[in-house]
């Protein structure tokens, strides 16, 4: 008898898994805290550290693992305190306030430093919310660009390692041919998705929200070293629209509105290829002379 083949799991899931910690094992009451472990994966390797969207799609997971959860993700601000190290790290998701319809949580994460002590290196904060059907409208339609299938997808940068999870199709605003200070505007459009391709959720489209290089490197055409300070995505979309992407592509695009005295802002949309907005972002990023 042939046995069946198994199917090795999504580098993308192998990176957000969580197993909650002992202590918090038990079924807890409404409002109290969880703690889940979790770590860094190579596969998702920035420059320094891990890329900032994983991260944030690691934390987001805390919230959706939490047996208390009420509904689904309207809102997620994450606030990167430091950069993680490889290794592992543990997550405490906790309710702080539950209404009929909505909920509200603060998140910390923490990893344990060489000298043994705890530090935190991010907090968040998130909106949960039972949605009902409504009159629905959008202002901010998607550009009319080329399909995904009519783009070229982007070659593979080597030493950036997270970037070749992802399927980068560029329509518009590409990194400079030189880089020699000739200022542009701030503009990106390209179609995403995760490579190998996978089903979308809230955290693949959380991270896809920071999949944008930085925009100073656009605008200015100069090597700047960056850090994201914090990010907030807003949710447009309930599971029955994501599941309708499936593994399609996204359109997202990125712009800024103001570089000031080091820190630069990122305004972001993602839309499905049928032109419904899945999600904004904004995030403030900090920049160094």
């Amino acid at each position: 008898m042939k046995r069946a083949s198994r199917i090795a799991p999504h580098p993308f899931d192998e990176a957000i898994a969580l197993e909650p910690r002992a202590a918090s094992a038990d079924t807890p009451s409404v409002d109290s805290p969880v703690e889940f472990e979790g770590r860094t994966h190579p596969d998702y390797a920035n420059m320094v550290g891990p890329f900032g969207g994983i991260t944030a799609a690691q934390a987001l997971q805390a919230v959706l693992q939490h047996p208390q959860r009420l509904g689904d993700p309207v809102s997620f601000t994450v606030n990167f305190a430091a950069g993680l190290t490889d290794g592992p790290f543990r997550v405490e998701a906790r309710p702080v306030r539950t209404n009929r319809s909505t909920q509200h949580w603060m998140l910390t994460l923490w990893q344990t430093g060489a000298d043994g002590i705890d530090a935190v290196m991010l907090t968040a904060t998130a909106v949960t919310a039972v949605r009902r059907s409504t009159w629905n409208a959008v202002d901010e339609p998607m550009p009319a660009v080329s399909s995904p299938n009519e783009v070229l997808s982007a070659p593979v940068i080597d030493r950036v390692r997270w970037v070749g999870r992802y399927d980068m199709r560029l329509v518009a605003g590409a990194l400079p041919l030189h880089w020699d200070d000739a200022e542009a505007d701030s503009l990106t459009q390209m179609w995403l998705r995760d490579n190998p391709p996978r089903p979308l959720d809230y955290t693949s489209l959380t991270a896809l929200a920071d999949a944008f290089f930085p925009r100073i490197w656009r605008r200015r055409a100069r090597m700047t070293p960056i850090g994201t300070v914090s990010m907030t995505v807003y949710y447009h979309a309930g599971p029955e629209e994501l599941a309708a992407v499936g593994e399609d592509h996204v359109l997202g695009q990125a712009r800024s509105q103001s570089f000031f005295n080091g820190f630069f802002d990122q305004s972001a949309q993602l839309w499905s290829e049928h032109g419904h907005l899945l999600a904004t972002s904004h995030q403030i990023v900090y920049y160094k002379e």
